[in-house]
Parts: structure tokens; C-alpha cells; sequence
């Protein structure tokens, strides 16, 4: 069964509800994974995501902060969420849909600007995260089933997976430990990175551009930080992935953009 699969950090899902229209008018995906919706549950635009053709929404939010959420086209086999860390931060979705595919919608924590766990509490509890959701993927042998991890990762792993590697090796979400992590949770669960699966490495791919520096767009100083991994089960169905960087150049755009995976 074809499956399209989109996942969008939006910065605030409801100033940028426009843009989140526009793109699933325009990308069509069957599902979209939403990060950073900052709304509480009743809060979510619920009505507007159905007169688009997304009937079927998990929603697992937060006033002001994080949150998370899944549309889909098609309903959900089983759905719920999970807290990580001890937190209720509204980090982490999850759906299983008709076909079997089991999909995991996360929103790492950032991480704070400091990269020092023992000063920086922040980021320490984004190591904290990343070590939680490796032991998951152990215990729970996700690498035998049919597994869609995406989102906001926060980290950029690879060093092609910045514009400044030399530069930005002691910036949060490009450092070393950062990156071991990651590199740890993608063994754990046994996961294909999906954009470097059609991109190898040096090839540059970017899916962040800050808002701090105007001009980070246009200079292309942009960063890797959304993800779409799957585990092997899947890897014979993997047929192309997307990043949408036309919706970085719209009105009011969030500093993310979409990635969209097309299975067969």
C-alpha cells in the first residue's frame, strides 16, 4: 500500500495554520506529524484540519510550549502517547495505521545553549531524552517491526549536517556527545536514516534555517534537525523523501520545514 508521510515543526500550529494548509493542499500527504504545536489539546484547529481531508487527529499538547500532533486521512488501528524523562511535556505521539505501519511522532528537547549537562540542565535532560528513547527501542525490539520514527531531533548528527562544521562543532545540537546519542538510538532501533539513505554523505541536506541571522535562508546556513529514520522491515518499500524548502520562502514561515517520505 502507498503511504506518504509528512513531519513539520511549525513553530506555533496556529499562526501558521495558513502555511500548514497551503502545504498538505499542495503535498498531499496520507499522514502529517506535526511538532512545536504550542496549543493546549481543545485548543488544536481540529475543524480546519478536517475540512482539508484530516479527519483522524491525535493531538498530545501544551500551552505556549512543545506538543505534538498526527492527522491523518485514514483512521488510526491504535493511537496514544507517552511521557519521557518523568516530564509531562507533551513530547511524544504515536499511531498504528491501516496496513500496519507504526509511527512515532517526537519533539526532542532543544537543549538550551549551552552544552554542558552538569551546568546546563537543559541540556541534560536532552541527553537524559535520547538515552530513554534508546533503552525503548532495546527493550521493545523495535527494529523487528514495521517502525516510521520522524520529527524534530534536534540534532544534527553528520557533519554535512551543517553549513559550519568547524564552526559549529560547540554549538547545541551539533556536538559530539549530541551526535554519539543519536548515532546510538539509530543502532538501537536498528533504523535506516531515510535522507541519507537517497543523499549519502558529503552531500549537504538541510532542514532548519534560524531565525536569529535575516539572511540564514538565502545564504543557505541551515541545519539538519528534522528526521524521518525506519527499521528494516520497511526498507524495501522506501521509494523517495522530500524536503520542502519552498515553505521556509511563504509569509510568517516556521524556521522548519517539511519532509515528506513516499513508501510503496
Amino acid at each position: 500500500m502507498a503511504l506518504r508521510i509528512a513531519t513539520w515543526n511549525v513553530n506555533s500550529i496556529r499562526p501558521r495554520l495558513e502555511q500548514v494548509a497551503r502545504f498538505l493542499r499542495d503535498a498531499r500527504p496520507d499522514v502529517i506529524c506535526l511538532q512545536e504545536i504550542k496549543v493546549q489539546d481543545a485548543d488544536f484547529p481540529f475543524a480546519a484540519l478536517r475540512d482539508l481531508g484530516y479527519p483522524h487527529i491525535l493531538v498530545h499538547g501544551q500551552k505556549a510550549y512543545h506538543g505534538v500532533a498526527i492527522a491523518a486521512r485514514a483512521a488510526f488501528e491504535t493511537q496514544g502517547t507517552r511521557q519521557w524523562c518523568g516530564k509531562d511535556d507533551r513530547r511524544h505521539a504515536f499511531v498504528r495505521l491501516d496496513g500496519g505501519v507504526e509511527l512515532h511522532n517526537f519533539y526532542v528537547p532543544s537543549g538550551g545553549d549551552l552544552p554542558d549537562p552538569e551546568q546546563n540542565e537543559k541540556f541534560d535532560h536532552k541527553l537524559r531524552f535520547l538515552k530513554e528513547m534508546a533503552r525503548w527501542c532495546r527493550r521493545d525490539q523495535v527494529k523487528t517491526r514495521p517502525v516510521v520514527l520522524v520529527g524534530d531531533l534536534n540534532v544534527a548528527p553528520l557533519d554535512c549536517d551543517v553549513w559550519n562544521h568547524k564552526r559549529l562543532i560547540r554549538s547545541v545540537g551539533h556536538t559530539p556527545v549530541e551526535s554519539d546519542h543519536l548515532k546510538r538510538l539509530l543502532k538501537a532501533g536498528g533504523f535506516v536514516d531515510v535522507a541519507r539513505h537517497f543523499a549519502p554523505p558529503p552531500a549537504p541536506v538541510y532542514t532548519w534555517w534560524g531565525y536569529r541571522y535575516p539572511q540564514s535562508f538565502a545564504k543557505n546556513y541551515g541545519w539538519r534537525l528534522d528526521h524521518i529514520w525506519v527499521t528494516p522491515p520497511l526498507i524495501p518499500r522506501l521509494v523517495r523523501l522530500d524536503i520542502a524548502r519552498q515553505t521556509r520562502t511563504w509569509e510568517r514561515p516556521s524556521d522548519h520545514v517539511p519532509v515528506v517520505l513516499d513508501l510503496a
